[in-house]
């Protein structure tokens, strides 16, 4: 391998790496002296760009094209008229070394010193342009050979060669020349896009910048080097023909230029698109500072706002109502409490279930006071782009919703929005239900948990309001139930003693069940059972259900017992929100309790009597063995009451559990979290599950 072609070989970023190499940019960049001459190249890029694209069909353009709009633009005509002189001379130079047999290099030095007034994109595209001229009237010629006597008189005078006729070696050259041309115009317009990135979004000393401004003084060089190599081509088939051409013009030579202009446009078109990131995270910062100024602004209502987050344009309707089937500007928010629902594009089932549980109550109760907006946010991964797939998962789970408002395009959430979403109202996947106030303030970054937790009560979902419920909460059935099973409701109201249990032993729930019964009839309590089961275990619970049924264990809920333990989940982050820690909590410290009971499969009881009395619980070994032995603390029980008593007992004989386990869904929560049994500090682990069974 030769000098020459290792250096092709070579990593792009150091295209210029030899002793040579470094001498000849020593004399390129000698020849910069700009004056500040500035002109728009973009319209002679756009000129060149048609002649080359026309010179390489069989027919020519078509009136009204492209090109001949240019032309007729008073602003590049008076352009031309001032760089029309420029371009020939350019032109007459490249002829005149190339008639001549002059250097390559020699020439392509002349022609940058007689540019070395302007910047270098503009070197460039003069450069391109002056080639274009002699790059037309060939292929001009040479396509209306046949047709048009006038260029069949040309080519005769030039002793051009029939392109018909011509041999496989010179069709081989031009369709070199073709592909060499092609490349100088794509490493130019790469050199283009460059110079005119936006200064106000990345300066000079940007990075990306830098490394791709460092090239393009050696990319203008062989641009001109090859716009040379091309020239003598087609300028010396004069009086030469294919002969000379074949003899003078080795392949290898094309082939080199090919792969350095291969080399250079790689290179910089990687670092313009590192550029363009850059601009893009500019703008997007920029876009986001402006959402953080406007939602930290007081405003007289929420319409500023919220045009912001959703549409900040007036040209179309962004909202859509499903329930009347038609669209609504956000004038249609104005003055109510907005509930923004954000989340992937489809809700999970439970998210369906509560909203629609609760839509209905909060209707009446609220006398339409509030409107439920659905932000679904798409993917932001350029990998996995909005596509067909995602569209559809719109479309479905907007069906499943039929009373929510939604933006009619999840793509018209910008990706500053969706960044402000992220970074300041810290969703990531799981939904987030937003409340803004008719003031346009936002009252509760996530009033989910408190709508799981009491349902139309936490109207108007501020965070002060939730502050306040747990205040007044004590740890009683009510709040565990929530009032999903009215048959609570009614057994509390009844005076009853209520037992619920879960875990998936069924050897545990037979003997407990049936120890359970026989000690109520001993005690004479009125005692009802509930199984709860356990989370995301649903093909293990049916079977237990059924099993329950038909041995008359007990009842079960009317609801899905997964939505008991998500409506658990959420108590906990709601009580986290306002508590430091757990163990200051008691409420907490039960609620965590109750999560760690559904952390194995062992089974566990709660009972309480009466709405506001608080609730003794037990693990299913500790709580089966106090009511096996009911006879060693029944005359306690006549004493103090069958629960004091139970309690008592319980806590004498149970024994620290070896290892507790808090298994919440989602990627956030408490930073810390105390073991309800030992007290301390437990560790934090990363769980990743697919199945449920």
């Amino acid at each position: 391998m030769d000098a020459s072609s290792s250096r092709h070989a070579r990593d792009e970023s150091h295209i210029f790496s030899s002793s040579d190499d470094n001498a000849i940019m020593k004399y390129i960049l000698a020849t910069h002296a700009p004056n500040g001459t500035y002109f728009d190249v973009k319209p002679f890029l756009e000129i060149i760009e048609n002649i080359v694209h026309m010179a390489n069909q069989a027919n020519q353009a078509e009136p009204g094209s492209t090109v001949e709009r240019r032309f007729i633009s008073n602003d590049v005509n008076e352009i031309l008229e001032v760089m029309a002189i420029t371009i020939n001379k350019v032109c007459c130079e490249i002829s005149s070394k190339c008639i001549g047999g002059g250097d390559a290099h020699t020439t392509t030095m002349g022609i940058l010193n007689m540019l070395s007034n302007y910047a270098w994109d503009a070197k460039a595209v003069i450069a391109l342009s002056a080639f274009a001229l002699n790059y037309a009237e060939f292929w001009l010629v040479a396509q209306l050979y046949i047709s048009n006597p006038l260029a069949r008189s040309v080519s005769r005078l030039k002793q051009l060669p029939d392109m018909q006729e011509s041999g496989n070696a010179l069709k081989l050259r031009f369709q070199a020349v073709t592909n060499l041309t092609k490349s100088m115009l794509d490493l130019t317009r790469c050199i283009v896009e460059i110079k005119m990135l936006p200064e106000q979004y990345i300066s000079p000393e940007t990075p990306e910048l830098v490394i791709a401004t460092t090239h393009i003084a050696a990319a203008v060089y062989w641009i001109i080097q090859s716009i040379v190599a091309c020239a003598s081509i087609l300028i010396n088939l004069v009086q030469k023909g294919q002969e000379h051409i074949v003899k003078t013009i080795d392949g290898w030579e094309l082939s080199s230029l090919a792969h350095k202009i291969s080399n250079f446009h790689d290179h910089l078109k990687n670092q313009l698109v590192l550029c363009y990131q850059h601009i893009d995270e500019k703008k997007k910062n920029e876009a986001y500072q402006t959402i953080v100024r406007i939602m930290d602004t007081p405003h007289r209502d929420n319409v500023t706002p919220l045009k912001h987050l959703i549409y900040s344009k007036d040209d179309q309707l962004p909202l859509y109502r499903l329930f009347t089937d038609n669209r609504v500007s956000i004038e249609a928010l104005k003055k109510k409490i907005v509930l923004l629902l954000i989340s992937d594009l489809d809700l999970s089932i439970e998210e369906y279930w509560i909203f629609n549980y609760m839509h209905g109550m909060m209707r009446m109760e609220t006398e339409n006071k509030y409107e439920v907006v659905w932000l679904p946010v798409v993917p932001d991964d350029t990998e996995t782009p909005f596509d067909e797939v995602h569209q559809r998962q719109f479309e479905e789970s907007r069906r499943m919703i039929p009373w929510f408002i939604l933006v009619c395009d999840p793509l018209l959430l910008q990706p500053a929005v969706i960044k402000y979403i992220k970074e300041d109202w810290h969703f990531n996947h799981k939904p987030i239900l937003v409340v803004m106030d008719p003031q346009g303030r936002i009252v509760n970054t996530n009033a989910l948990h408190m709508i799981w937790t009491w349902g139309i009560e936490a109207f108007p979902f501020t965070s002060q309001k939730e502050e306040a419920l747990w205040k007044e909460e004590t740890w009683r059935m009510g709040l565990l139930d929530g009032g999903f099973d009215p048959r609570i409701s009614e057994w509390i109201a009844d005076g009853k003693y209520i037992c619920l249990y879960g875990g998936v032993d069924i050897e545990w729930i037979r003997k407990f069940t049936l120890i359970a019964k026989d000690v109520a009839r001993a005690a004479e309590i009125p005692l009802e059972m509930m199984y709860v089961g356990k989370s995301n275990t649903w093909e293990r619970l049916l079977r237990i259900n059924d099993i329950i049924r038909r041995e008359n264990l007990g009842d079960i809920l009317l609801y899905e017992p997964h939505y008991f333990w998500v409506r658990l989940e959420n108590m906990f982050y709601s009580k986290s929100k306002h508590n430091k820690s757990s163990d200051l909590d008691p409420i907490l410290q039960e609620i965590i309790t109750m999560l760690t009971y559904d952390g194995n499969d062992e089974g566990w009881s709660v009972i309480c009597h009466g709405s506001n009395d608080w609730m003794h619980r037990a693990n299913g070994e500790t709580v089966l063995t106090g009511l096996t032995n009911y006879n060693d603390w029944k005359d306690n029980a006549q004493q103090k009451g069958f629960l004091p008593a139970l309690n008592d007992y319980l806590m004498e004989i149970s024994t620290p559990h070896h290892c507790n386990r808090l298994i919440l869904p989602g990627t956030t929560g408490p930073d810390r979290v105390a073991c309800v049994e030992c007290g301390r500090l437990m560790e934090r682990f990363v769980m990743y599950r697919c199945c449920f069974d």
